[in-house]
């Protein structure tokens, strides 16, 4: 609960709808505000759709405007009764809140703009909090931590990626040429990436003997550098997930490792013993 705000005031009972979720206003706002994301993200699809535009068009343009309108709303809601506005507007929830609206009226001098408007699906994943899922939202935060460890590597990584596609599609380009449909290294450079990745669209294919075995090598070199990042990401995910673990044991059933915050056993149930971490907490300087 916000410490600035008075007591019983408005921007206080407001924040307490809009931004908890432990009574039953505030869980109901979240509920009814999922099904309008939900809502308005199908009308977007919907709305792709030429036959049923051409049958509903006014109709879906209706329910987009108005669901646009509630969440405007609820924005401008969020930054008045909120203590620390710019905090939230430049948060990651401030950002989203704010993209799912802006389409709409970008519509108004941008052809096809509005369909931008699908971001709102990413605001479904409040429903973590409002049923009380917050363990899922948890394990997001250790799969976070672990691209931001392992993102030093990962642009190193990405870095020589780059000077092995620039160096295959100049190359490709002077073995080819525009005849065989390799008009410029970034055109060389975009099959380099294709074939490197193994995707391989076939839109452009070399066409000498050279050209051909210089494809072969960048395919084999394809499947080592795939490997790369996973193994990244896989070490940087152990780590953090050792990280959150602790060593209580569970008297009951010897498990050794659990969450470093665990107050009960995940495999029996049974109560941990913090009495050391008690203990260590308060151990003299």
């Amino acid at each position: 609960m916000p410490d600035r705000l008075q007591p019983d005031s408005i921007r206080l009972k407001l924040y307490r709808v809009i931004f908890e979720s432990d009574t039953p206003a505030g869980r109901a706002f979240d509920l009814a505000l999922i099904w309008c994301i939900i809502g308005s993200v199908l009308v977007v699809m919907l709305d792709s759709v030429h036959a049923l535009y051409a049958q509903y068009g006014l109709w879906l343009e209706g329910l987009e405007w108005m669901f646009t309108i509630l969440f405007t709303l609820e924005y401008g809601l969020r930054i008045y009764c909120t203590p620390q506005r710019w905090r939230y507007i430049f948060s990651f929830w401030g950002i989203i809140d704010l993209i799912s609206i802006l389409p709409s009226y970008l519509a108004l001098f941008l052809p096809h703009a509005h369909y931008v408007l699908v971001v709102r699906v990413f605001r479904v994943i409040r429903v973590f909090r409002v049923l009380r899922l917050v363990k899922y939202m948890r394990q997001a935060n250790t799969l976070m931590q672990a691209l931001r460890q392992g993102k030093q590597k990962i642009l190193v990584f990405l870095s020589v990626v780059m000077g092995i596609v620039t160096v295959f599609g100049a190359i490709m380009y002077m073995v080819e040429g525009p005849e065989n449909g390799f008009t410029s290294i970034p055109r060389a450079m975009y099959w380099a990436i294709i074939t490197l990745t193994t995707v391989g669209y076939g839109d452009i294919t070399p066409q000498t003997e050279l050209g051909q075995f210089i494809a072969s090598a960048v395919m084999l070199v394809g499947y080592a550098v795939i490997a790369v990042p996973t193994g990244i990401f896989t070490a940087e995910l152990a780590t953090a997930m050792r990280k959150e673990e602790s060593h209580h044991v569970c008297t009951n059933c010897h498990k050794a490792t659990h969450h470093i915050n665990a107050v009960y056993c995940d495999r029996c149930g049974h109560r941990l013993d913090r009495e050391w971490d008690h203990m260590r907490t308060h151990e003299p300087d």
